[in-house]
C-alpha cells in the first residue's frame, strides 16, 4: 500500500508550506504546552471577532496543540463523575508535569520539559468522549473482539520479522486520524487554500491534503494508512470526513478499514479551536461514538523535522537479540 501523495499534492503542499512558514516564523517553546489563554471579560468576548482569510474562510491557519491530560475514555475511579473537581484538575496537572528523577539507562526517562502532556480540557470533563454518556467507548463487536485479540498477539512477545512492529514503531504512520495524544509531539500545523486545507501532524511528520472542492471520494479499493479525507465548509466550522482506511492503520483505539472519521474544527477564539470528532466503525463497535476536546494555539513554537525512519536500529537491534535468544532456547533444549 502505497501511503506517500501522489506528485500532485506534494506539488501543491511544498510551495504552500514554504510560504506560510516564511511569512509566520515559530520560534521554540517548551514541549509542554500551556492551557489556552483565558478569553477575557464579557466586553472582551463580544468584541472578538472571528478571523478570516483574504477569501472568506474563518482562519483556521497556525499551530495547534491537541495534547490534553483529559484521557480519551473516562477512568474507572470517575465511573460516575462526568467533571473534575478545580481540585482534582489541579492535581492532574501538577502531577504531570512535575520533575521526576533521572534513571540512567532507561530509556525514556527525560526530565518533565521534554514531554508534551498539555493540561486538564478547560471543559473539565473526565474524558474527551462524550458519547456515549458514560464517557466510555462502546462495547466492541465480536469480530472487534477477534482483531482487537489477533492484534495483541502480533505485537506481543518475541518479534518474528519487522510485521511485528506496529506502524508507528515502524516510522511509517503515527496513529491513524484523528490522532489521540501521547507523551509529545501533539501538535498540528494547519495551512489553507480556498481550494484545500493541510493538516502537516508533527510525529511522524505525516500530513493530510484535504480537498473542499466537492470532488468524489477514492474508490473503495484504494486504501491509505490515513485514509482518504474530504472537507468542507458547514458555516464557520471546517468538516472534515475520511475513510479508506488500510486494514494495516492502527488508531489508539480498535478499529477496523471501515472506520469513517468525521472531524469538525471551529475557531471559538484567538487562541482555541474546538475539535469534535466522531467515530463509526459497524465491524468494531455496537454503536457509534463522539468526542470533543480543546485546541490552544502554540504562537511561540518550533516544528522540527521527526527524523524517524523504517530500519532504524531500534529495528535491527531488536530482531537480532530475538533471534540470540531463539538461538539460546535452541541449546538450552
Amino acid at each position: 500500500m502505497n501511503s506517500l501523495p501522489s506528485a500532485a499534492h506534494r506539488a501543491f503542499l511544498l510551495p504552500v508550506l514554504a510560504t506560510w512558514l516564511a511569512a509566520a516564523p515559530l520560534g521554540a517553546q517548551s514541549a509542554a504546552a500551556e492551557p489556552a489563554p483565558a478569553a477575557g471579560d464579557e466586553a472582551s468576548r463580544e468584541a472578538w471577532e472571528l478571523p478570516r482569510t483574504a477569501w472568506g474562510d474563518p482562519d483556521l491557519r497556525g499551530t495547534w496543540s491537541y495534547a490534553s491530560l483529559t484521557p480519551l475514555q473516562r477512568p474507572t475511579q470517575f465511573r460516575d463523575e462526568e467533571f473534575f473537581t478545580a481540585e482534582q484538575a489541579v492535581a492532574r496537572n501538577e502531577a504531570a508535569h512535575a520533575e521526576r528523577p533521572h534513571v540512567p539507562g532507561v530509556i525514556g526517562s527525560y526530565n518533565a520539559h521534554w514531554f508534551d502532556k498539555g493540561r486538564v480540557d478547560p471543559s473539565s470533563r473526565t474524558s474527551l468522549i462524550v458519547d456515549p454518556p458514560n464517557g466510555r467507548l462502546p462495547p466492541l463487536t465480536p469480530q472487534g473482539k477477534a482483531r482487537a485479540a489477533d492484534r495483541s498477539r502480533r505485537y506481543s512477545g518475541r518479534p518474528d520479522s519487522w510485521l511485528n512492529f506496529t506502524p508507528w514503531m515502524r516510522c511509517i504512520t503515527y496513529h491513524g486520524v484523528p490522532p489521540v495524544s501521547t507523551g509529545y509531539n501533539n501538535t498540528y500545523l494547519i495551512v489553507q487554500t480556498p481550494d484545500y486545507v493541510a493538516i502537516l501532524v508533527e510525529n511522524i511528520h505525516d500530513v493530510r491534503i484535504i480537498p473542499l472542492d466537492g470532488r468524489p471520494r477514492l474508490d473503495e479499493h484504494i486504501r491509505q494508512w490515513n485514509g482518504d479525507s474530504r472537507g468542507r465548509w458547514e458555516g464557520d466550522t471546517l468538516v472534515v470526513e475520511t475513510g479508506n482506511f488500510s486494514d494495516k492503520t492502527h488508531h489508539r483505539f480498535p478499529s477496523s478499514k471501515d472506520l469513517r472519521a468525521v472531524e469538525r474544527f471551529t475557531r471559538v477564539a484567538e487562541d482555541t479551536i474546538l475539535n469534535e470528532f466522531s467515530i463509526d466503525d459497524p465491524a468494531t463497535y455496537t454503536q457509534p461514538w463522539s468526542a470533543v476536546r480543546s485546541m490552544p494555539r502554540l504562537t511561540d513554537y518550533k516544528i522540527y523535522e521527526y527524523a524517524c525512519h523504517e530500519g532504524n536500529y531500534a529495528m535491527v537491534n531488536a530482531l537480532s537479540g530475538a533471534r540470540a535468544e531463539d538461538r539460546a532456547d535452541a541449546r538450552a533444549e
